[in-house]
This record gives C-alpha cells, sequence and structure tokens, in this order.
C-alpha cells in the first residue's frame, strides 16, 4: 500500500458491491457520475472507488467464466466480503441499502422511493414490506444492469419498457428470489407470455416457442413472437441465467 493511502473497510466494501451490482459492467469507471458521488460518501477518490469495482469484477464467477479477469490484486477482506455479499442475496442487498441510507443520510424508504403513505405505519409488518419492496428495486437494479438495459428477447433499449422477471417464480423459490442468475431483462408482453409458458429459454440459451402460439398464423404473433423461435437471447455482461433453474422454467412451466 502506497504512502497515504487506508484500508478499504468492511462498510465501504459493501457500499462498493452495492454499486458494482447496480451498474452496467462497462461503467465502472472513475468519470462515471455514479461512481464519483460513492467517492465523495466515503471519502475516497473517484479512480479508488473504481479499481475496486474492477477489483470485484475479478472475483465475479459470472465474468471469470467468460474470461473475464479484472483486476488482480484483491485483497483478503475483498474476497471475504464478495463471498458473504455473493452467498447471501436474500440478507445482504437489503443491508446494503440501509448502510447507504445511513452514509446519504436519509432512510432506506426514501432512498429507494417508497410511497410513505402506502407503507403499515410501524411493527415487524411494515419492516417486512419495506424489505420487500427494498429488495424488489434492488434486484431490478441488478438484472436491468446486467443486461446492459437491453432485453433478452428482442433488444429492445430502453429501461422504462424492462421488467426485471424471475425464472423461477417469486412465490415459489424464496432463497433464489434475490438470485440475480433467476433474473432476465425483458419487455412486459414477453415477460407475460414467459409466466404463461408460451415462451422458454433453453439451457443453450435459446428462446423456444410454445406449439400453442406456433398454431396461431396471424402477422402479429408471427412478428412478437415466431420469429423469435430457436434465436439466441441477448446475454448479459454478467449473472448469466443459471442453467439450472431455465431447465426448471423448460420441464415445468412451458406449454410445449
Amino acid at each position: 500500500m502506497k504512502s497515504g493511502q487506508r484500508l478499504w473497510n468492511r462498510e465501504e466494501l459493501i457500499l462498493a458491491i452495492n454499486l458494482y451490482c447496480k451498474l452496467p459492467f462497462g461503467k465502472l469507471h472513475k468519470g462515471n457520475p455514479e461512481v464519483i458521488h460513492l467517492a465523495n460518501l466515503i471519502g475516497r477518490t473517484p479512480g479508488s472507488v473504481a479499481f475496486k469495482l474492477v477489483n470485484f469484477a475479478s472475483l465475479d464467477p459470472s465474468l471469470q467464466a467468460r474470461g473475464i479477469k479484472g483486476a488482480q490484486n484483491a485483497s483478503k477482506l475483498d474476497l471475504a466480503v464478495w463471498n458473504e455479499f455473493y452467498h447471501n442475496w436474500d440478507q445482504l442487498p437489503f443491508e446494503s441499502e440501509k448502510l447507504l441510507s445511513q452514509y446519504e443520510r436519509t432512510t432506506v424508504e426514501e432512498l429507494n422511493q417508497l410511497d410513505i403513505s402506502q407503507l403499515p405505519q410501524e411493527g415487524k409488518v411494515r419492516s417486512q414490506v419495506v424489505q420487500a419492496r427494498v429488495n424488489q428495486n434492488f434486484f431490478r437494479s441488478m438484472v436491468i444492469a446486467a443486461y446492459n438495459n437491453q432485453c433478452c428477447i428482442t433488444g429492445l433499449a430502453n429501461s422504462n419498457l424492462l421488467i426485471a422477471g424471475h425464472i423461477r417464480p417469486w412465490a415459489l423459490d424464496e432463497k433464489n428470489r434475490m438470485n440475480p442468475r433467476n433474473g432476465i431483462a425483458i419487455n412486459s408482453l414477453h415477460d407475460k407470455a414467459f409466466e404463461q409458458g408460451l415462451i422458454t429459454i433453453l439451457p443453450t440459451y435459446k428462446i423456444k416457442i410454445s406449439s400453442a402460439l406456433k398454431k396461431q398464423k396471424d402477422a402479429v404473433t408471427k412478428d412478437f413472437f415466431l420469429r423469435y423461435d430457436n434465436e439466441s437471447i441477448f446475454l448479459p455482461k454478467r449473472f448469466y441465467p443459471d442453467k439450472a433453474f431455465l431447465e426448471y422454467h423448460n420441464d415445468e412451466r412451458f406449454q410445449k
């Protein structure tokens, strides 16, 4: 470590991982306003924060699988906090948002722009509702960022029109509700079709259209669905869909 530098602490690393998850891979640089903002919050330079984000890229299994190495000098604490976060999706994202709200000198509800009037007034129920909604926001940010704000089916590049859809449904798999590898960035029409089993994504990342839709020969069905049969999805830059989850959807949800 160079003279004058200080070691990163656990809180700072958690905030850096929070940002890493929410930024598209190509925006992990010191000129990004969000990187600059976090640097100001924790009293570090934008370059230091950007370098730490690239350190985390070296620890990300989804990038390692693509042969992307990132910076190769992550510390033991980097690795420990990364593993704690990466294997604890149901808790650490929310904890990181609460921590971020403290640094921002606000509440986690305000940070996530929750409508206070729509929340229970107090107690355990309120805490549960707040955590669920914050987690939903964080999951969406992770998944949309992973796909670089692009629909995996059509390539539509407008995040306002995209949904972070679950492969294994939210209601059926509590353990993987927040797992970004259980998510796909998808437009609302194809998300509905995916939920209904009218389309699926094979473990080869190919799109498959159901026989029910194939029976429809109208131009609209052809344009919006049949044209994508056997086409490859637009893959994310990280957090590839888990093939086991895709197999589940193909076997249990898809109307073959």
